[in-house]
């Protein structure tokens, strides 16, 4: 038996729909749009604020060393980004395996810069 066509009305909802959500996504109230990547604010290590990016495994293209386990994230690992809050605090990110950031706050850190 051979598909039907949409009506017109269906796919007017459909489009209302998708209009709808990216709207959405653009006016996020957890987060800010930061390079296309939701940008949120979190404490972090020693009750400072950072801003947290979510890193998805497929832009994961180099390695990095984790400053929770001082372990390496190794290219094509989901992980996040992190960076003070404060001005000039991009010059500060670090890269943290997910569950080393989720666990920032049972135990200290295993890695320092001068």
């Amino acid at each position: 038996m051979p598909r039907r066509k949409p009506s017109p009305k269906q796919s007017r909802r459909t489009d209302t729909r998708r209009a709808r959500d990216s709207s959405a996504e653009s006016q996020s109230p957890s987060g800010v749009l930061f390079g296309g990547a939701l940008v949120r604010e979190e404490p972090g290590p020693g009750g400072e604020m950072y801003m947290v990016r979510p890193i998805p495994g497929s832009n994961a293209t180099k390695f990095y060393r984790c400053p929770g386990c001082d372990h390496d994230i190794r290219p094509g690992v989901a992980h996040l980004v992190t960076w003070p809050s404060e001005p000039g605090g991009a010059n500060e990110r670090r890269h943290w395996h997910t569950g080393c950031w989720s666990g920032r706050g049972t135990r200290s850190l295993t890695r320092r810069w001068s």
